[in-house]
């Protein structure tokens, strides 16, 4: 009973919801295929959380050196901006390899967006 309180306690920890969200965030973008792009916004509302596009984005910064790995290069803004590229080792590592999987970025901003959009509302359902 005293085991089962501590349980209860533990997951209505904010923590354990962050962490719980974050993996949840990672395991769609593992599925971003190869030369394709996600937004934050389209990752929250698959994962029913259409307003926490932000919190998309915070996985996305603590998302480095996890295993297996998360390709966060592949998340980019609504309008195709590199918003996240900040959180790369260098400042034009995430525009490098977007271009090394044919996405063509020019100005910080992934070109023809659309083309090369992909939304697991839509491709998962």
């Amino acid at each position: 009973m005293k085991n089962t309180k501590k349980l209860k306690n533990a997951i209505s920890d904010p923590l354990f919801r962050q962490e719980s969200f974050f993996e949840r965030v990672y395991e769609i973008v593992r599925l971003i295929p190869y030369g394709r792009v996600c937004t934050y916004g389209a990752i929250a509302r698959f994962l029913g959380a259409s307003s926490s596009a932000r919190m998309v984005g915070w996985a996305m910064n603590q998302s480095h050196g996890i295993k297996p790995p998360v390709p966060a290069h592949r998340v980019v803004n609504r309008n195709g901006l590199l918003t996240g590229k900040a959180h790369f080792s260098s400042s034009d590592e995430m525009e490098q390899l977007l271009r090394s999987e044919g996405i063509e970025v020019e100005n910080n901003q992934v070109k023809n967006f659309l083309t090369f959009f992909w939304d697991p509302n839509t491709e998962l359902v």
